[in-house]
């Protein structure tokens, strides 16, 4: 992470469940209202995706909080947002989403130089015992990192 990026939400779950195959940075279409929520960190990703919808990468179910001072402009909080990215990279992710068992999630939300950006992953579901794998191995190299510390 950049000295000039600011997290705002990060999917904590992502690594967890999915194996992460390549990753993006989107810029995101937001309302007024929107963007001072996110200022306050009042941002949730964890159970967000994105989908490509006529050649545009849209982001759903996640939410930003209602800002408290909105009065009648506040937004839906679990509106569908707009990613923007180019040309290419949207065929890279059409392609990428019709093989089988790919996605796209949103790996964390963050604001850089004044824009807000989402960092979305190409993920593949990881099964059972591949997650099982994943936790011993990072046992096992805590346990070694204590030893060495000895």
């Amino acid at each position: 992470m950049n000295e000039k990026q600011k997290n705002i939400a990060v999917n904590r779950k992502a690594r967890h469940e999915y194996t992460i195959l390549q990753t993006f940075e989107a810029g995101i279409v937001l309302q007024g209202t929107e963007v001072k929520s996110l200022r306050q960190g009042k941002a949730n990703i964890s159970d967000s995706y994105a989908v490509v919808e006529n050649g545009e990468v849209w982001l759903l179910n996640s939410h930003i909080s209602e800002y408290e001072q909105g009065n009648i402009y506040n937004h839906d909080p679990l509106r569908k947002r707009k990613l923007l990215l180019n040309k290419n990279e949207i065929r890279k992710l059409t392609r990428a989403v019709q093989e089988k068992g790919n996605t796209l999630i949103p790996l964390r939300l963050y604001f850089t130089r004044g824009k807000a950006k989402v960092e979305l992953a190409i993920a593949r579901g990881k099964k059972v015992y591949d997650k099982r794998h994943d936790i011993a191995k990072r046992d096992a190299e805590r346990e070694y990192q204590r030893k060495i510390k000895l």
